[in-house]
């Protein structure tokens, strides 16, 4: 009792000072969590990440912007070099693997979104291949094809290049219909990414991390049959 105790303790340690962009406090709790010998994914999961899940809600709502968006990624940083060395063996072989491209569809430079699920995906343990902004569409596919990634994931913040992404799910799509796709961007909604075939949607920064981090328990089910 007193070791779960400990560790809800230690999550919201790393959670509020991710939020707070406290580098030294981060990496205070994560040192702890790895000398009381308390699971470090599940503090990278449930304490850093949820921290950043925060953040991204924050910044949607224009209560943060840019410089506490990239403060905060230092921090939890900060956290995430101290406990990923720590993470297990079997965990590691059930997490740390899988890649997912992104980047921001051609005609858009905006990349704030996509720099946050790129995190997230770092989190997971992914390998992630950031193609950047303003991505000619064949490049997601030649990308995907050339890294045999299991995760596209598509950023667009304009209607005009919105419609660009259902190209990019139909080449990736006939190309290997296995890919998981998933979009995001303030004019995309749930019926979009459904009628453009996507298999995910992220409705915000902070909906985009809990729906990337579905997307590998979804893709991890799939590796297992």
């Amino acid at each position: 009792m007193a070791k779960e105790k400990l560790r809800e303790e230690l999550l919201k340690q790393l959670s509020d000072n991710v939020v707070s962009f406290d580098e030294d406090k981060v990496a205070e709790a994560a040192e702890r969590v790895v000398a009381e010998g308390l699971d470090a994914y599940d503090a990278i999961i449930n304490g850093l990440a949820a921290g950043m899940e925060i953040v991204g809600d924050l910044y949607d709502k224009h209560e943060y912007f840019v410089p506490e968006l990239l403060m905060c990624a230092d921090a939890l940083y900060a956290g995430l070099d101290i406990l990923k060395p720590h993470i297990k063996e079997k965990e590691g072989k059930e997490t740390l693997k899988g890649q997912v491209v992104l980047g921001t569809v051609q005609g858009d430079v905006h990349d704030i979104g996509k720099n946050l699920i790129k995190m997230m995906f770092e989190v997971g343990g992914f390998t992630v291949h950031d193609l950047g902004r303003d991505v000619p569409l064949e490049k997601f596919v030649e990308e995907q094809v050339r890294t045999d990634s299991e995760i596209v994931a598509l950023s667009a913040m304009m209607t005009t290049t919105m419609m660009g992404m259902k190209k990019v799910v139909e080449m990736i799509k006939e190309k290997n219909p296995q890919v998981l796709i998933m979009l995001g961007g303030a004019p995309v909604t749930n019926d979009v990414a459904k009628l453009f075939g996507a298999d995910g949607y992220a409705e915000s920064a902070g909906n985009a991390v809990q729906e990337a981090i579905k997307m590998i328990g979804r893709l991890r089910e799939l590796q297992k049959k």
